[in-house]
């Protein structure tokens, strides 16, 4: 039975981990500590500790509360009075930062590290004092010049209004902005409904509120929720859209925004930030159903609300805000998703408002946590569509078949309820074959909707096929059998990517082809009915010999990439289907052969690949969409900020892309067209295999390209995380791979980056697949930490108390696997020359250690030689005991005639330099033949 580990260890354990650089397992370690330990000077240390552990872990709030109570404890700690000092400093509390560096110096006066930081912050107290007292008199002019009616010089007011909005992004200038009366000065600049004006008071409101959750909660009570939204309602397009920037800085800033505040401050208000919450949202839903509000105000008013109603992880267990909204406001949101265009009535919106909602009404439904939730959503879409359906004759059942399609596009097991609905789907049918075109559309659009759902696909086929092909054939309007073609394509695409299972006659896929790259070049056709041409490409690409004929028809690539990036985001998904398609991105297993048999002999269908979709097509299909301008298009749609880009929208862009960097000539031209910027942002945001997929295109420009004019600038940091999202254990054996040559590349560069990966955890994975049974990943991981190595914090855990890093890197260095051995000693070389201490450990780690460096240095490869030559040469530099150790053995001989090889100059410098050494030591005589 193990003996229970104690609270001495576990510290021992952290101390350790600390010093090796895993700073969240020392965390948990002295926490774990922490819990046996009952002795005030021991929990003092482990206090201490854990604030060192904040600290690297930049969480200064926690940082600041540990080193508090290691300061109740012991108040001459000067320790803990440092560290705390440094997280007051990062948390913009300078004068007690001052405070408890004073104390250091007083209790350490000769310490140069704690008079050098008083200093420093001392400089920056200064500064800050200075600015505050430039800023009064500018804040006040500012508002002057803007608020004066009778000032007619417009560059001045312009000039005015963008150093206010600069003044109130730091902290000091919105502080002294706040306290000078500011808010109601910028609410009287609101009130003038000069979009100028207005424009500059709501961006100067975004800087106050930024990161401080007692003045956002002052300004909401200053400003009133009602004006805020009647702000977001405006018809001024960009005006709308700024204060739908401040409503959202508002809601994180009353939802975490801590960090910025002062303590003394926020002790002293009572926040209710829920209440604030609730009170903001209520009068966004009641935005939604006002008349007089603006169709781009109602989209800014549901896209605030997908992005900060639902939880954003499912490892949050609060949902009450998603429950709240639906008991509240789930009847005024289908009251935009049911809105009939044209029709009596109907409230103003876009061509992205539908998608919008489906969109909200999908994430509110995803939130819910069990079947009692659930059915409570149901039970409200059922009554509102009933409430439409049952007594308000045709307009009512229009209203009631919209409601139908909007579900159907966001949370389809909702619309599949509704669909249920005694009526609906004869109204569906009987409303398809209607003259009037608005009505017709309603119908038919539904009935496309409801045709890729499982519950109804079969009745559709059965019961909509025919009515289809009449609709599609015979009507005289575009928009209307557009739609109907869209409705075929769906139903004719059951079989996917199987050559076998075709529904339509031989040719008449290719038929309904050819129609939509038609209509999706008629210029003179709306773009919102153009729309439903891509829709029916993305069902129709399923077929290789149409995904063949649309990357010939140039016309229609490029039609289909222009609609891409026009206002409509509504057809992103669209596009980034048949992009998929295209380029065979789509996920695809390779059937098991003796499966296959079985199959055979049991008389079972078989899934069979068209010719067309073998590699060398798709390869040549890549190339005419990059011809095209695919990459352009895509990094267009990446920049949506529309929720018509869902999470599922951005994984199949990056299938796309990761599809068109396959091919190494063609990386180059997808970042000059913006491709690897577009990369950045779907690694970081997404579904987990989006994501990855994103990461790994990354990973394979970061291999061929110079990475440095790949991402320029800041962008380089940015790849880091989704590189080393490549190393986690669930991803594949190619993506590890990837990634860690990858991360090979940028440790080579600069200090900086190194620091970035070591910050991000990397290194404890990288020596995990140094242990990889695959020699490739090994050889990767190998090579990977010989880079790594050339930071200090890594050179140090090659000498940490109980790790057999430098065993492994020796061991490595003799392998039989050239690649391996050349990767090991690179790096033993660049330890022992940049860390001498690593010098005297070799000798300890292995008892071989001698004749592996004798065998590197006997090596046919010159290479090796050098390696094993500098090796030696830097640990006879360390010490002589050292030395001693390599000149009794036979490498004295080696060195000797490995000196004088003028074949192989660097190897011959290195052994010189080497027995220079000796020399120096009086191990051995200096020899002139060694010159």
């Amino acid at each position: 039975m193990e003996e229970p580990v104690t609270a001495e260890q576990l510290r021992a354990r952290g101390n350790a981990l600390f010093q090796a650089g895993d700073h969240g397992a020392a965390l948990a370690a002295y926490t774990e500590a922490l819990s046996l330990s009952d002795a005030a000077s021991e929990r003092a240390v482990l206090h201490r500790n854990r604030a060192a552990c904040y600290l690297k872990l930049e969480d200064y709030i926690k940082a600041e509360a540990d080193a508090t109570k290691a300061i109740e404890a012991d108040g001459r700690d000067v320790k803990a009075l440092f560290r705390r000092s440094q997280a007051l400093q990062q948390l913009g509390r300078l004068d007690q930062a001052v405070s408890d560096l004073q104390r250091c110096v007083s209790l350490e006066p000769r310490n140069k590290a704690f008079q050098e930081a008083l200093r420093a912050l001392g400089s920056s107290m200064q500064e800050k004092m200075k600015a505050m007292s430039c800023t009064d008199s500018k804040v006040e002019q500012m508002f002057q010049i803007l608020l004066d009616l009778d000032e007619k010089d417009a560059d001045k007011k312009q000039k005015a209004a963008q150093n206010l909005i600069v003044l109130a992004r730091e902290e000091a200038g919105a502080e002294k902005i706040f306290q000078s009366d500011g808010v109601r000065l910028l609410m009287q600049l609101l009130d003038t409904a000069k979009a100028d004006l207005m424009l500059a008071a709501l961006r100067t409101l975004v800087g106050l509120c930024s990161g401080h959750r007692s003045r956002t909660t002052a300004i909401l009570a200053e400003l009133g929720a009602p004006r805020l939204a009647a702000v977001l309602g405006v018809e001024h397009e960009q005006v709308s859209l700024a204060a739908c920037n401040l409503l959202h800085v508002m809601f994180d800033s009353l939802k975490e925004g801590l960090q910025k505040d002062f303590r003394g401050k926020e002790d002293a208000l009572v926040l209710d930030s829920s209440r604030d919450l609730k009170l903001l949202i209520k009068h966004l839903l009641e935005l939604l159903v006002l008349e007089g509000a603006s169709a781009h105000g109602r989209d800014n008013a549901l896209n605030l609300l997908i992005k900060v109603v639902p939880r954003k992880s499912p490892k949050e267990t609060n949902n009450s805000l998603s429950l709240w909204v639906i008991d509240q406001g789930l009847k005024k949101i289908l009251e935009v998703g049911s809105t009939v265009c044209g029709s009596l009535g109907s409230l103003p919106v876009t061509e992205n408002t539908r998608m919008s909602t489906s969109v909200l009404l999908s994430k509110l439904y995803e939130d819910l946590k069990c079947d009692a939730e659930r059915e409570n959503f149901h039970h409200l879409c059922e009554d509102y569509v009933r409430s439409w359906f049952e007594g308000h004759e045709l307009l009512g059942k229009l209203r009631a078949i919209q409601t139908v399609s909007c579900l159907l596009q966001g949370p389809s097991d909702a619309g599949n309820r509704v669909l249920e609905l005694e009526g609906i789907m004869d109204s569906v049918l009987s409303l398809c074959a209607s003259v009037c075109e608005a009505h017709q559309l309603v119908a038919v659009e539904a009935l496309i909707h409801a045709a890729d759902k499982a519950k109804r696909a079969s009745f559709i086929t059965a019961n909509g096929v025919n009515l289809l092909k009449e609709i599609y054939k015979h009507s005289e309007r575009d928009s209307i059998r557009i739609r109907a073609l869209v409705g075929l394509c769906k139903l004719g695409s059951a079989g996917g990517t199987d050559f076998s299972m075709k529904q339509f006659a031989e040719g008449s896929t290719m038929k309904l082809a050819k129609q939509c790259r038609k209509w999706l070049c008629n210029e003179a056709i709306d773009a919102g009915t153009r729309r439903w041409a891509v829709e029916g490409l993305a069902y129709l690409t399923f077929d290789a010999d149409v995904k063949e004929e649309f990357v010939e028809d140039k016309a229609a690539m490029q039609a289909m990439f222009h609609l891409a990036k026009s206002e409509d985001r509504s057809v992103l998904y669209a596009v980034a289907s048949t992009l998929v398609n295209c380029t065979n991105s789509y996920d695809h297993e390779e059937p098991d052969p003796q499966m296959l048999e079985l199959a055979k002999y049991a008389k079972q269908h078989i899934p069979e690949q068209h010719p067309k979709d073998k590699p060398e097509f798709v390869k040549r299909r890549v190339r005419k969409l990059l011809t095209a301008g695919v990459v352009s298009a895509l990094a267009c749609m990446v920049k949506s900020e529309n929720p018509a880009l869902t999470s599922s929208c951005r994984e199949l862009i990056s299938r796309v892309f990761l599809a068109l960097v396959e091919e190494a000539e063609d990386r180059g031209g997808v970042v000059a067209q913006g491709g690897g910027k577009a990369l950045i942002p779907l690694s970081l945001e997404g579904t987990e295999v989006g994501q990855t997929k994103a990461a790994q295109a990354l990973a394979k420009i970061t291999i061929t390209s110079n990475p440095e004019m790949a991402f320029p600038g800041e962008r380089i940091y940015e790849v880091v995380r989704p590189l080393v999202s490549l190393l986690h254990l669930q991803r594949t054996g190619l993506e590890n791979f990837e990634g860690l040559m990858a991360l090979t590349n940028l440790a080579g560069i600069s200090e900086r980056l190194r620091q970035k990966i070591l910050k991000e955890r990397a290194v404890p994975m990288i020596e995990g697949y140094m242990f990889e049974e695959h020699e490739l990943i090994r050889l990767a991981a190998t090579e990977c930490m010989c880079n790594m190595a050339m930071s200090k914090e890594v050179q140090e855990m090659f000498l940490a108390e109980g790790s057999d890093r430098l065993k492994l890197m020796v061991l490595y260095s003799g392998e039989e696997d050239e690649k391996l051995r050349r990767a090991a000693s690179g790096t033993l070389a660049m330890l022992t020359a940049l860390h001498p201490p690593i010098c005297k450990r070799i000798p300890q780690v292995t008892v071989h250690w001698l004749e592996i460096l004798q065998a590197l240095l006997l090596s046919p490869s010159a290479e090796l030689q050098h390696r094993g030559a500098v090796v030696v040469m830097n640990m006879m530099a360390a010490a002589r005991e050292v030395a001693e150790q390599l000149i009794a053995s036979e490498m004295l001989e080696i060195l000797s005639v490995l000196a004088k090889d003028k074949d192989k100059p660097r190897v011959a410098q290195a052994a010189q330099e080497g027995l220079a050494h000796a020399v120096a030591y009086g191990l051995i005589k200096p020899n002139p033949g060694h010159a």
